[in-house]
């Protein structure tokens, strides 16, 4: 079986951008004509988006067919489709964040980079998104359609890694939801925000928190199960991680309205559920795994019709 979660960037482009940062800012981003060059499967691929991805491996000091890539990326992202893969745009802008807080950037610093490069950080978020996507379809087709790993796999991490199982913190959470109509948001979301952001301020704990909520109009509170740290949505999981025990993270706008997590209890586990969800989140990115990507690109590709504009 095979772990398919692989980093998406690599070590050398993560170090090449936090060189660049000073640097790029004095360059002039190049201008980028758009005609369409390749049609693969009646999806366009235009020559700013082939200029762009040029831009991209000149960044990462990679050797490479533009081209190429874009057509690979546009079957890759047809096949995610295909097996109702998504990825949301907050998966996408927290990946973005987490790779500019990795190369210790504020998010103007990287935005920066991509637009003096020539890259643009539109072009890098939809190349984060097809990496997810696609991380996604090669563990659906290879590891039996979850990705999930093996107890053999578990067991031979667990001696590459001296016989030690790891643990994960395991959470369990509150959510708090003041809701807000469609038809109403414009006119009562700022006050509904209000309200959440006082309810939040008193929070002590999780046991107290319907009492509060007495008298409020349109207020949720659910206790989720169990969740282990690897599983946590990714759109929260850096707000959950940060809040101490007790507490509660900052109030979001969610298409329900406003909303907190409140942290009533965490444990360290190490149980093999616990093992299991470590291991994957970590992904082996090895050979193999470029290996079988390579193979099903391939595939997709003698059955695609790819016409040259």
């Amino acid at each position: 079986m095979l772990s398919m979660r692989k980093y998406l960037f690599s070590a050398g482009f993560a170090l090449l951008v936090a060189a660049t940062s000073v640097s790029v800012t004095m360059m002039t981003p190049p201008a980028f004509a758009s005609e369409i060059k390749y049609v693969v499967n009646n999806m366009p691929i235009t020559t700013g988006d082939i200029a762009h991805r040029a831009a991209f491996l000149k960044l990462q000091r990679k050797k490479g067919d533009a081209g190429q890539e874009m057509i690979d990326q546009t079957l890759r992202m047809a096949e995610a489709r295909r097996l109702g893969i998504r990825i949301t745009d907050a998966q996408v802008e927290a990946a973005y964040q987490r790779f500019a807080s990795t190369n210790k950037m504020q998010l103007k610093q990287l935005d920066g980079v991509m637009a003096q490069s020539g890259v643009t950080k539109e072009h890098f978020k939809e190349f984060i998104r097809a990496q997810m996507a696609w991380n996604q379809a090669l563990s659906a087709r290879y590891s039996g359609g979850g990705g999930q790993v093996s107890e053999q796999d578990l067991v031979k991490h667990m001696l590459e890694k001296g016989g030690a199982k790891p643990s994960a913190t395991e959470y369990m959470l509150q959510q708090v939801i003041f809701v807000v109509p469609k038809a109403e948001r414009s006119a009562t979301l700022a006050k509904r925000k209000r309200e959440a952001e006082a309810m939040r301020a008193r929070f002590n704990g999780c046991a107290t928190t319907r009492e509060f909520a007495k008298g409020l109009i349109d207020v949720t509170v659910r206790d989720l199960p169990r969740v282990l740290a690897p599983q946590l949505p990714p759109d929260w999981a850096e707000q959950i991680k940060a809040t101490k025990l007790g507490g509660a993270t900052t109030v979001r706008e969610t298409d329900r309205g406003i909303e907190f997590i409140g942290i009533c209890s965490s444990r360290e586990v190490s149980d093999d559920k616990a093992a299991q969800m470590v291991f994957q989140s970590e992904g082996s990115g090895d050979k193999n795994a470029d290996e079988l990507s390579a193979k099903y690109v391939e595939e997709l590709k003698a059955k695609a019709k790819i016409v040259t504009r």
